[in-house]
């Protein structure tokens, strides 16, 4: 198991109904990319940080290991706008307004990331794929989805044990080892995908499956008071967005 998924199924929200996290981090998301950079998406980042340290439980280890991959993501798309291609000035140049451009870009991006984050920290997947049939997924897509969720922490597992394997056996000692190592694992972890999906095939045929997986889903009732509070934090970032433009920049 990931990381991510152990803490959602540790959080302390994991007994709240998976619509009121989505409503909370979704809303997060979409305020961030709406709102204005600055002091927009710095708000948000604010407010998602504090969500996730405080009242849901995420160690902040646990979280810069997971946002920093995202963050990655973010600096590496906001660094062409630095520059820019063509013109009298050269073939590549650095643009005016780039350091702008981009700031504005990275902070968009990393505050609606750490929206993504609060769902997916306080909410396992396991939590939400049965919950899309009730709003209009077909069964089918579910349970395609359930079952490669499965299949891939099973060959997560796998490709583990055989690094490990290869590495008590030296088979990292040299680049061309490494090469050779690298090369049997994608191999390995191709033949075992297709054992493992026909032995889930075989298991869910000898249990008279007709179509649909049938998963017991805990029962949970949206609580109003926090969509509430949700509602009341988003309104209330976008009503100090709008005050310090105003007032202050």
């Amino acid at each position: 198991m990931l990381p991510i998924d152990a803490a959602a199924h540790s959080s302390r929200w994991r007994r709240r109904h998976p619509c009121e996290k989505a409503v909370l981090g979704l809303g997060l998301t979409v305020t961030a990319v709406c709102l204005p950079p600055w002091p927009g998406a710095v708000l948000v980042a604010a407010a998602s940080l504090a969500v996730l340290l405080g009242p849901a439980g995420v160690g902040p280890r646990q979280l810069w290991r997971a946002f920093r991959i995202p963050l990655g993501f973010c600096v590496t798309g906001a660094l062409p706008l630095l520059f820019a291609v063509g013109g009298a000035a050269g073939p590549v140049t650095f643009a005016p307004d780039g350091p702008e451009h981009a700031a504005a870009l990275l902070l968009r991006t990393s505050a609606a990331s750490l929206g993504v984050l609060l769902f997916a920290f306080t909410t396992p997947v396991s939590d939400v794929l049965p919950r899309l049939v009730r709003a209009g997924v077909p069964p089918a897509v579910v349970d395609v989805a359930l079952v490669m969720y499965r299949i891939s922490f099973l060959l997560l597992d796998a490709l583990s044990r055989v690094r490990q394997a290869q590495a008590a056996r030296l088979g990292h000692t040299s680049r061309a080892a490494a090469w050779r190592s690298l090369a049997g694992l994608g191999a390995t972890a191709f033949v075992r995908a297709f054992d493992r999906a026909g032995r889930l095939q075989a298991g869910l045929a000898g249990r008279g499956y007709d179509g649909t997986l049938r998963v017991l889903v805990p029962r949970t009732s949206v609580s109003r008071p926090f969509l509430a509070a949700v509602a009341a934090l988003l309104a209330g970032i976008v009503l100090l967005t709008v005050l310090l433009e105003r007032f202050v920049l």
